[in-house]
């Protein structure tokens, strides 16, 4: 079972979980709520670690692509970092609103993706698929993968830099 050590990230789950209980099981008897709450909790803890992975790795690749200029589509970028600790979250107040603009930025950025790259790029990168399973689910050839995630990355890198994001 996951640990979440930062109290307000803990209570923003279980608040999250909550909403999600009360939203779509509102009708459901109350004797079948306790387990219900129990995994729509699980399942929030796991969607916030997995949040975690995927917004500290986009830092760390959006930091790196700005540094270099690789025009070879065939080559994922994201495969050659290593993936941060999960102590990702800055304890710096500052820093954490900072970070929190980043991802709101990225997440834009993304939404203005072209299709396919935004698939490829959120199957490999957010729901952490390898590069195979990416190709069946898209119904293409894992080199289509490599390119598009190829090119949804550097696309977003530029669109950051456009908005004077420096990371």
């Amino acid at each position: 079972m996951f640990a979440v050590r930062d109290e307000d990230g803990a209570l923003d789950i279980v608040q999250d979980a909550m909403l999600k209980l009360t939203e779509k099981y509102a009708d459901k008897p109350a004797a079948e709520l306790p387990p219900l709450f129990q995994r729509i909790l699980q399942n929030t803890i796991h969607d916030h670690f997995r949040r975690q992975k995927v917004r500290s790795t986009w830092t760390t690749v959006l930091s790196a692509l700005g540094k270099g200029n690789e025009k070879d589509d065939d080559h994922d970028p994201l495969e050659m970092l290593p993936a941060k600790s999960d102590s990702s979250v800055p304890a710096d107040p500052a820093a954490q609103f900072e970070q929190r603009q980043v991802v709101g930025l990225i997440e834009q950025a993304l939404v203005r993706l072209p299709a396919r790259q935004r698939e490829a790029f959120l199957l490999r990168y957010w729901e952490e698929l390898d590069v195979a399973e990416t190709a069946a689910a898209m119904g293409c050839s894992e080199g289509s993968v490599k390119t598009h995630c190829s090119r949804a990355v550097h696309a977003l890198a530029e669109m950051l830099s456009a908005q004077g994001v420096r990371l």
